[in-house]
């Protein structure tokens, strides 16, 4: 079966073979298993197709699909699932997390829908939420977004003035499942081997319930010299494979580690229906952004964090 092997696995192919009447047909989709009887594809609607290797004609690996446009009010809600906060409460369709003070995601409002009140009530509802939790009040706001200019016009301001951007990127699965350089291990929950690598020093209170709450969860690990020097999350809310906490040893970094456990993810993903993909860095962190945008990535939106001093 020349130009597809079990390399190609993770990639488009097109396959072309015999039904059982004679016909020849094609099927076009993501190589998603190879073994020496069968080989499996999935469609772009995550059916499988599998495919006997003796009814083969031929088969070859043809180009990822053309990113396609992002729905950013839904990538904006589903960023939230991937990695949902120990406490949640709603004000109309607002999104009020708190997590022990751990993150700004997990512990800030998520403005997206109608609060189901006038504004300037919804942000001083908000702000009760926090105080009473002994937490600074914040709003993950999109820049350019009228919410951003709703708050800002109630006093709100900039919370992390010091800090660049936050942008979230996203791209096509098949633009980032390509072979790992190095060996990847996903597990369903981390070890304290993967803690130790995600975290410098102790591991916030909050975390474990943070990052291990989603009920789609993948813990992406890369071992050399004996010991995990990269890590990284992934998570799944319906077709979008969430990434984040990708961290390498700085003894390590330059060498297409971070890249690694991004595939490894990626390829986690696939069998469970995951089609596009996701994360987040901040603009002023060069060497992540290289990274990423290298694999395909490109901005869907950026936002900061605003709270009421």
């Amino acid at each position: 079966m020349s130009g597809v092997s079990a390399r190609d696995i993770g990639h488009r192919v097109v396959v072309r073979h015999q039904l059982d009447g004679g016909q020849a047909t094609d099927v076009i989709g993501v190589l998603q298993s190879y073994d020496d009887r069968t080989l499996e594809i999935r469609h772009a609607d995550s059916t499988p197709y599998r495919i006997h290797r003796e009814a083969v004609v031929a088969a070859k690996p043809i180009p990822p699909m053309p990113l396609r446009r992002v729905d950013a009010e839904q990538l904006f809600l589903t960023t939230a699932l991937g990695r949902p906060a120990a406490e949640t409460q709603y004000v109309g369709e607002w999104l009020l997390r708190a997590s022990g003070g751990w993150t700004g995601r997990a512990n800030s409002v998520l403005p997206a829908g109608d609060p189901g009140l006038p504004f300037s009530d919804a942000a001083k509802q908000v702000e009760a939420f926090y105080l009473e939790r002994g937490l600074p009040p914040l709003a993950l706001t999109r820049i350019g977004h009228p919410e951003f200019e709703e708050f800002t016009g109630l006093g709100w301001t900039d919370a992390r003035p010091e800090k660049s951007d936050a942008l979230v990127l996203h791209t096509t699965l098949d633009h980032v499942n390509g072979v790992p350089a190095y060996e990847v291990l996903v597990a369903d929950r981390p070890d304290a081997e993967w803690y130790a690598a995600a975290f410098d020093g102790d591991v916030p209170a909050a975390a474990p319930a943070v990052m291990e709450g989603p009920p789609k969860a993948a813990f992406a690990s890369v071992e050399l010299d004996g010991r995990v020097v990269a890590v990284a999350r992934g998570s799944m809310t319906g077709h979008w494979l969430g990434v984040d906490a990708v961290r390498v040893d700085p003894a390590y970094r330059r060498r297409g580690l971070a890249t690694a456990a991004l595939q490894g993810l990626a390829r986690w993903a696939g069998p469970l229906g995951g089609r596009r993909t996701y994360l987040e860095v901040e603009e002023e962190n060069a060497g992540a952004l290289t990274t990423y945008t290298g694999l395909g990535y490109v901005e869907a939106y950026r936002y900061r964090y605003l709270t009421k001093r």
